[in-house]
């Protein structure tokens, strides 16, 4: 049986910017682009999985608004469901710290990149919806 795996993404948009993390060479996917977030764990709410995540991962807070999309993808590691969020910085300043680099880049530039395979679809909607939807 496939493991399943629910996580949750940041779409931190900052002066029509969007937030983009590179994840390192170790872990699945290595080199792939993808919002930055994690797990949510047992009994966590998306959102406050997220908040979380971002403050660990990223070493700021953030605003955790509407949903842009939530899509679900087979991986060979597990099937993950992937919810992401539009969300607006409130303290501090992302820095990578779990990830190998992170970029902001303007909407139109968003498929210059290689992403995870689950976070293509909010890529997607993000390039068609921006600068409209910035924070829901």
């Amino acid at each position: 049986m496939t493991k399943r795996v629910h996580v949750v993404g940041a779409v931190i948009i900052r002066d029509g910017l969007v937030l983009c993390a590179r994840r390192g060479p170790d872990g699945d996917l290595p080199g792939h682009w993808e919002f930055p977030g994690g797990k949510v764990e047992d009994g966590e709410s998306p959102t406050a999985a997220l908040a979380r995540e971002i403050h660990e991962e990223l070493d700021c807070r953030i605003e955790v608004g509407g949903e842009v999309t939530t899509t679900t993808h087979d991986y060979e590691f597990a099937t993950v469901t992937l919810a992401t969020f539009y969300c607006r910085l409130v303290a501090g300043a992302p820095r990578a710290t779990e990830h190998e680099a992170i970029a902001w880049l303007p909407p139109a530039e968003l498929g210059t990149l290689t992403w995870a395979p689950a976070d293509v679809p909010a890529v997607e909607l993000l390039q068609e919806t921006l600068p409209e939807k910035e924070f829901e």
